[in-house]
């Protein structure tokens, strides 16, 4: 019973290993996974790149909507075309030059707005679709604080000083 075991065992482990995938890096960055010695798809994930991934808001107030220009670039040696933008809820709006495509070495420009409206921290994803089926993600995170519903008390020490 032992050498069956081991044997079914042997025979799952050296499957398994054979099946594995492997990833290969070609010259203009994008990535082949093979399986075996067969091609199974070619994936360009370093074509469209972002000077940044990431923007820090930081503390902003309720009610001031904020926003940010993230540039983008074509590391591809083909046209991109940015077919749309999308980002993770309602409160946050990317605009984009829709007719343009970007070339070789080019780049363009994504602003990003943020409506403040609800107070609390957020993180908000968007995600860039291009050449129809490609994408690339980045974020926006920040910090909303409630701004007080009066304005300020008046200072009625500034009359003292007046005299």
């Amino acid at each position: 019973m032992k050498k069956l075991f081991t044997l079914v065992f042997t025979v799952f482990v050296i499957t398994s290993l054979n099946a594995q995938n492997h990833n290969l890096t070609t010259a203009d960055g994008s990535t082949v996974v093979t399986t075996d010695t067969k091609v199974a798809t070619v994936v360009d994930e370093n074509l469209l790149i972002l000077k940044e991934s990431e923007h820090d808001f930081g503390k902003i107030p309720q009610g001031k909507p904020v926003t940010h220009v993230f540039d983008v670039f074509n590391k591809s040696n083909n046209i991109l075309k940015i077919s749309n933008v999308v980002a993770s809820c309602g409160c946050t709006t990317p605009e984009w030059s829709k007719d343009e495509a970007v070339g070789p070495g080019k780049g363009t420009k994504i602003t990003v707005g943020y409506n403040a409206a609800a107070e609390g921290p957020f993180n908000k994803q968007i995600t860039i679709t291009y050449n129809d089926n490609q994408v690339k993600v980045f974020n926006i995170k920040g910090e909303v604080w409630k701004t007080p519903v009066a304005s300020a008390p008046e200072n009625k020490g500034l009359n003292d000083l007046k005299n």
